[in-house]
């Protein structure tokens, strides 16, 4: 199985700079224990620094990143305010026939309801998820790709 961790680094912020990315360790070990043999990528691991990133490279990045959203058997999006990039990519999983599960307060917000699977309002709700066979349920519902 492939996991997507999707979530907002820069977000509206109009510096160049990002959000606390402390969430991701948390979201990884979630999974880890839920779903061992998962293929875990996360995009802001693979490039750290790309704040810094000029063009072409930031659409590369992007490009690259859509790419893997879009291939994924499993989004986990982290949308604690919102995130264009995010929203991409959710929509490329979701429209791809993957499980998209996002933890968010912006339940009203009409890309999460569109392209959400399940909205968790906190990271502990995801992981009572997780822990649960629910997940196991909504992957078996889900339409073959």
């Amino acid at each position: 199985m492939k996991v997507f961790i999707a979530g907002i680094i820069q977000g509206s912020k109009v510096q160049a700079a990002i959000h606390r990315q402390d969430w991701r360790d948390g979201i990884k070990e979630v999974i880890a224990r839920a779903l061992p043999e998962a293929k875990v990528y996360c995009h802001y691991s693979e490039h750290p620094n790309s704040i810094a990133y000029e063009l072409p490279e930031i659409r590369t990045t992007m490009a690259d990143g859509n790419k893997r959203a879009g291939e994924s058997d499993l989004l986990i999006a982290y949308v604690p305010s919102a995130s264009m990039g995010t929203a991409i990519e959710m929509y490329l999983a979701a429209t791809a026939g993957a499980v998209v599960l996002t933890i968010s307060p912006l339940a009203a917000n009409w890309v999460i309801r569109a392209y959400s699977d399940r909205v968790f309002a906190d990271i502990a709700a995801f992981e009572k998820f997780m822990q649960s066979d629910q997940l196991a349920r909504l992957i078996d519902g889900k339409p073959s790709r």
